[in-house]
């Protein structure tokens, strides 16, 4: 019997040597800005066409829907298609999705279903590009790559939306549309003429729901996967319906201006997280700190039942998005604990959870506060999360090398692994 050593602990350094990732990350950054763009222009568009708050919000928020359909509908394609076709794919077609909305000629209901059943398959195309990371990476360089994804998410919001804003100032919305084009075809042939061709996993057998729905199954019927899956949904997503009502929160508290600080900082939290976490701690002491960490997402919350000003508020806020590093301790554990013939799926259906119950979150949050004043729903929340993590805590607090295990029967749960998904084929 042997036990599993910790991994060696890699560096930034190491991670952005590695060719392909920056060419891949390279893609994900021109993504991130383009779909920034779009969310902003997209919303001042409809305003401006119909004066209803109400559409400009649908068109704020038009990712969340449409995702969590393909993510249960399409998934089983990021294994059945090569994963460079699915990225560059998705890129064309959000190009010419924005040539349609850049040049005005559909009303703007038709341009919200436009833009709602093209993102259908945006689940497909991120379950394929996070799936390619651990064929890039290896060890410890996969968990910071990860961290790398992270921050660049939370460094496009602290200057996506201000950036956004100043475009569209400057050359209308129609016109700051035309970037997200630019940035949707520079990324296609990026990835396109740089990534290599990985092959497809296979997927399983069948059409693409039913394999969709089969799979989805089979991987949450695995009580680890199962397991590990709820402690990456449950405390962020719970934690985020405190922000729908951070502009509220902000009116009230006379401020109405400072609800960008307000979402600056949680963004600004996320950043420091995955940077301070992904490069300091060592795969050992995260995984450890996962439940800390966990907790730390709610716990600041509850700071609002005192009814902090906008300031205090946006330390607690930041404090609150540093907790997102937690997911880092749960990275490699979650790669181990799903079949490689289906990686592709298990993580679009982490992908999908999040994105679905942080949208049900939000609206509940925003729900909530019709009766209740904003501080106490944000308090609310926090206790939310706290609970959950706590609920949680046997899964947040395992570790990876814990468990001692000899070669055979490593090899006994990897031929396991394939027995279970009997027609199915590779992210």
């Amino acid at each position: 019997m042997t036990v599993t050593a910790a991994p060696p602990q890699a560096t930034y350094r190491e991670v952005f040597a590695v060719r392909q990732f920056r060419v891949l990350f390279t893609g994900y950054t021109l993504f991130l800005i383009g779909e920034t763009v779009r969310m902003l222009a997209l919303s001042v568009l409809v305003y401006a066409g119909t004066g209803s708050a109400l559409l400009s919000a649908l068109a704020y928020v038009s990712g969340f829907l449409p995702y969590a359909l393909g993510g249960t509908l399409l998934l089983a394609y990021a294994d059945r298609w090569p994963p460079r076709a699915v990225m560059v794919g998705y890129d064309l077609l959000r190009a010419v999705v924005g040539v349609v909305l850049a040049i005005g000629v559909l009303p703007a209901p038709a341009m919200l279903a436009l833009v709602f059943v093209t993102g259908i398959p945006s689940a497909v195309a991120a379950s394929a590009r996070t799936a390619l990371l651990p064929d890039l990476l290896d060890g410890d360089r996969y968990v910071l790559g990860r961290a790398a994804f992270g921050m660049a998410a939370g460094g496009t919001q602290v200057l996506g939306f201000a950036v956004g804003g100043v475009l569209i100032a400057a050359v209308d919305a129609a016109g700051a549309m035309w970037i997200t084009v630019v940035t949707c075809l520079l990324s296609a042939a990026l990835i396109r003429f740089r990534l290599d061709d990985h092959p497809s996993r296979g997927g399983t057998g069948g059409t693409g729901v039913a394999a969709t729905w089969r799979v989805n199954r089979s991987l949450l019927a695995r009580p680890e996967v199962r397991s590990l899956l709820l402690a990456q949904w449950l405390p962020p997503s719970l934690m985020v319906g405190a922000e729908g009502v951070l502009v509220p929160y902000a009116v009230e508290a006379g401020l109405p201006d400072a609800a960008g600080l307000l979402f600056t900082a949680v963004a600004a939290g996320m950043l420091a997280g995955n940077l301070v976490v992904g490069r300091l701690l060592a795969p050992e002491r995260r995984e450890r700190l996962a439940a800390p960490l966990a907790l730390l997402l709610g716990a600041p919350l509850l700071g609002f039942a005192l009814l902090p000003g906008p300031v205090t508020a946006s330390a607690l806020l930041a404090v609150s998005g540093f907790g997102i590093a937690y997911q880092l301790g749960l990275a490699r554990r979650f790669l181990d604990a799903v079949p490689e013939a289906t990686r592709g799926q298990a993580f679009g259906l982490a992908l999908t959870g999040t994105m679905t119950l942080q949208g049900l979150s939000a609206a509940v949050g925003g729900a909530l506060g019709e009766v209740l004043p904003p501080t106490a729903v944000i308090a609310l929340c926090g206790a939310a999360s706290l609970i959950a993590a706590l609920a949680l805590r046997r899964t947040l607090t395992a570790r990876r090398w814990d468990a001692p295990r000899s070669a055979g029967t490593a090899a006994g749960l990897r031929a396991g692994d394939v027995r279970q998904f009997p027609d199915h084929d590779a992210h």
